[in-house]
């Protein structure tokens, strides 16, 4: 990647485009895909993402369309570092598939609890008090236990 000052997020490039002091833009290539650099004044600044890290395009027509988009249709491109091959492995993400993972069964968890909540209010059976329950509860422990003292005995 060029080397650069600092980088610049999408909020402040897209007002700089606007106010129209972005001089232009260079797309430089990567093991991993297109990076781009915004010129503006005497300053050059690299595209950041969301997390704070540069932003990574690996695909060019992605790049394209959203320079397009901000209203940046001339660039400069680097293509001296790119590596098509590197963008053919497998881009595996086994922390996200098993945070969606997990997301998918807390979900399906959540709907199956509302779903017996609202079955358990709909029911028009009589509620029965905690006392009772813990009551009928105890009654059936009682009646095991006996019925296993007498096998135990025997």
């Amino acid at each position: 990647m060029a080397e650069t000052a600092g980088t610049i997020d999408h909020l402040t490039l897209e007002r700089l485009v606007e106010a129209g002091a972005v001089r232009g833009a260079d797309v430089v290539g990567h093991a991993g895909g297109w990076e781009i650099i915004v010129k503006y004044g005497t300053t050059r600044r690299a595209l950041a993402a969301r997390r704070g890290t540069i932003r990574s395009f690996r695909k060019f027509e992605t790049l394209v369309s959203y320079l397009k988009g901000l209203g940046i249709s001339q660039y400069h491109v680097d293509a001296g570092d790119f590596d098509s091959h590197a963008l053919q492995t497998a881009r595996a993400r086994p922390d996200s598939s098993q945070r969606m993972r997990s997301a998918f069964e807390a979900k399906a968890q959540a709907d199956w609890m509302r779903q017996k909540a609202a079955a358990s209010l709909a029911d028009p059976a009589p509620s029965v008090s905690h006392d009772q329950a813990m009551a009928d509860a105890q009654a059936v422990i009682d009646a095991r236990r006996k019925k296993h003292a007498r096998k135990t005995a025997a």
